[in-house]
């Protein structure tokens, strides 16, 4: 009589006498079992909910199964949870857990109406492309991709969740601007070579205040890096004076942003500014006695040293009168590094080296929230063949970001993660192996034994909880 075997899916080195056998019979077992803290993020603060709203939906309801508001949170749930793509859609489409989060009623994907379809409640690529790929111009008699995106409407999103995150007025807030290259290599749209990265990209604006961000829009790399500035930043203090009125503005950028045209719009509109400036030869030859002193005390003590001066300077023709430039006298073991930075703040306010090092220096942080966008929230995935429709990815990119960035601000404060990036906060808080079993009343989560930061989950878990819900 044959002998039956049980097949065997992979076969292991031999953990001392015993076989170490290992097949795909676990059942249903997720690696994103802590997605479920993005989903209560999201149930107080709303963001996708009205994210989804700044859609417009031509297509006939009666026939649809995937509502605006479970495409939008699939896409941004997905790139948070570091799905970049939208390939990864058609294996994700029948992921239990991603369905639970989105919010699907049966996560099982057995009320599809379709057979083909049955088994996978979520959707797949071909339909998730529509939000990206959808013209502007679209109406219901379009042929085929019918939900628009109100790029308006995301734009003022961006600036009301800033302002609701802060329960009170602040004295005082710091808009930070920068671009950075979005690296190409298809035929995009706007497509153009950058001399200075040396390579094809697009060349996006970002406006941050503190860990919020308040722009992300997409430009291309033939002008200069500032151009646009100007109107994101009005539209920007606009909206936030409407809140509050009273609130003291600087806008701070390095010194591709000393441009005549936004240092003097900050004049006119009552806001303060603080841009580097760009060393030439006036104005090393303004701190020629201070470069001289700190290159005679670095050979005394062998240290780094610094001497600031302050000074009123104007351009030969671009300025429209002297503003106030701190000059940095630097000596390091490598040399001469002088730098300078322009600014409407009062040396009352603010002296030299107070300015210069505890102001100005501050914006380094922006770049890392420029990273943590770019790099880990997958800003850069701009391949589609028109500007447009890359920009609403980077829309996506952003709402993915400012939902990540509302756990850590408010689930994680006060533990050893609340500065934690958004890729750490993936690995550590969503990367967690989980068996979810469905049942007629309850979906069951039974999250892995081993699982090491059970108390950082569990204290996220409860801060959440007792944040007031957005109405």
């Amino acid at each position: 009589m044959k002998t039956e075997c049980t097949k065997k899916y992979g076969s292991f080195q031999a953990l001392g006498r015993r076989e170490i056998v290992a097949d795909f019979n676990g059942g249903t077992i997720t690696s994103d079992g802590g997605a479920l803290l993005l989903r209560e993020v999201e149930h107080r603060t709303r963001i996708l909910h009205r994210f989804a709203q700044c859609f417009t939906d031509y297509r006939d309801q009666k026939r649809i199964e995937h509502s605006v508001l479970t495409l939008v949170s699939q896409r941004v749930f997905g790139l948070a949870l570091g799905y970049e793509d939208l390939n990864d859609h058609d294996h994700l489409a029948s992921d239990k857990m991603l369905a639970v989060v989105v919010g699907k009623t049966d996560p099982t994907g057995m009320d599809r109406k379709f057979a083909k379809d049955l088994g996978k409640p979520l959707a797949g690529k071909s339909t998730l492309n529509r939000l990206e790929l959808t013209p502007e111009n679209a109406t219901s008699k379009s042929p085929y991709k019918k939900i628009v995106l109100n790029s308006v409407a995301v734009d003022n999103l961006l600036v009301d969740v800033f302002l609701e995150s802060n329960p009170e007025i602040p004295d005082s807030i710091i808009l930070d601007v920068d671009a950075t290259d979005d690296p190409l290599h298809g035929n995009q749209e706007g497509k153009f070579f950058h001399g200075y990265y040396k390579a094809y990209c697009y060349l996006p604006l970002y406006i941050f205040c503190g860990e919020h961000l308040l722009c992300a829009r997409l430009q291309t790399a033939n002008n200069d890096a500032a151009i646009g500035t100007v109107d994101e930043v009005e539209r920007i203090v606009q909206r936030i004076r409407q809140v509050w009125p009273n609130v003291k503005i600087i806008v701070r950028g390095d010194s591709g942003f000393c441009r005549e045209n936004i240092m003097t719009w900050c004049e006119d509109n009552d806001v303060d500014f603080l841009f580097g400036l760009a060393k030439n030869p006036r104005l090393r030859n303004e701190i020629v006695e201070e470069l001289a002193l700190a290159k005679a005390l670095y050979q005394c003590s062998g240290k780094a040293s610094r001497i600031f001066k302050d000074f009123c300077y104007n351009t030969l023709k671009s300025w429209r009168w002297h503003r106030r430039v701190v000059g940095k006298a630097e000596h390091l073991a490598k040399g001469s590094n002088p730098r300078f930075v322009v600014t409407s703040l009062k040396a009352e306010e603010h002296d030299a080296q107070d300015l210069y090092e505890n102001v100005y220096c501050a914006r380094g942080d922006m770049e890392n929230r420029i990273k943590e966008q770019q790099l880990m929230l997958f800003a850069d995935r701009t391949s589609t063949n028109k500007m447009q429709s890359n920009q609403v990815r980077l829309y996506f990119s952003s709402l993915a970001y400012m939902l990540v960035q509302s756990l850590r601000r408010l689930g994680l404060a006060g533990t050893e993660m609340a500065k934690a990036q958004c890729d750490t906060i993936r690995l550590k808080l969503f990367k967690i192996g989980a068996r979810v079993k469905v049942t007629a009343r309850k979906v069951w989560i039974s999250f892995a034994e081993g699982y090491p930061y059970k108390k950082i989950f569990t204290q996220a878990v409860k801060t959440i909880e007792e944040i007031p819900l957005i109405v």
